[in-house]
């Protein structure tokens, strides 16, 4: 397991098939590749994390841990969240790959909001510090990947206007920025929007 992943996890399944917003997946990352907002940072280690859920159900399909410097993805490359629990700190997945360490912060998104069906973590340190407590910002004592970021999502959807902007900065995890929406092309819009 990787060192950066948090959780505890179980394995349910050791293959997933093809799923259909793989090629949408794909295709967004190539946009964030070539922006630098997911990768490899110097030290060679992989950031930025994206996710589809699965039709209706809170199962959600999420890029895998150490992928940021493959080009393409494959499904090998990807795990499906089939089922979480905050409070034990766990996860159960199927697929190959070892899951995002940000795969409990997508699961917060996605049971909090019905509507959300992408999800994006991306770092970009100088919009991150310009958006810092300007945009719904978690607590800096919730580090990525833990349970106590997933409340503070669940809180900011809650106590803040994110739930209309699709965005919030990760006080805790420099650099560290989550959009969401009713699929990929909308999350990367609300990025977008910050950007300019």
């Amino acid at each position: 397991m990787s060192h950066y992943v948090k959780f505890t996890d179980e394995r349910a399944g050791a293959d997933i098939a093809a799923f259909d917003a793989l090629a949408e997946l794909n295709a967004c990352r190539r946009k964030l590749l070539e922006q630098r907002l997911i990768g490899v940072d110097s030290n060679g280690v992989g950031f930025g994390n994206l996710s589809v859920r699965d039709g209706r159900t809170t199962s959600f399909y999420i890029t895998g841990s150490a992928t940021g410097a493959l080009a393409e993805l494959t499904p090998t490359d990807c795990v499906r969240v089939v089922a979480y629990d905050f409070e034990k700190n766990w996860l159960r997945y199927e697929g190959a790959a070892i899951p995002s360490s940000e795969s409990l912060t997508h699961a917060a998104i996605y049971e909090s909001d019905p509507t959300a069906a992408a999800v994006i973590h991306c770092h970009d340190s100088m919009l991150w510090r310009t958006l810092l407590d300007h945009l719904p910002t978690t607590s800096r004592a919730a580090a990525y990947g833990t349970p106590e970021m997933a409340y503070e999502i669940m809180r900011l959807l809650k106590m803040s206007d994110m739930r209309k902007k699709r965005i919030f900065v990760m006080a805790g995890h420099e650099g560290g920025i989550v959009v969401f929406g009713r699929n990929l092309e909308e999350a990367f819009n609300a990025l977008m929007r910050e950007r300019k």
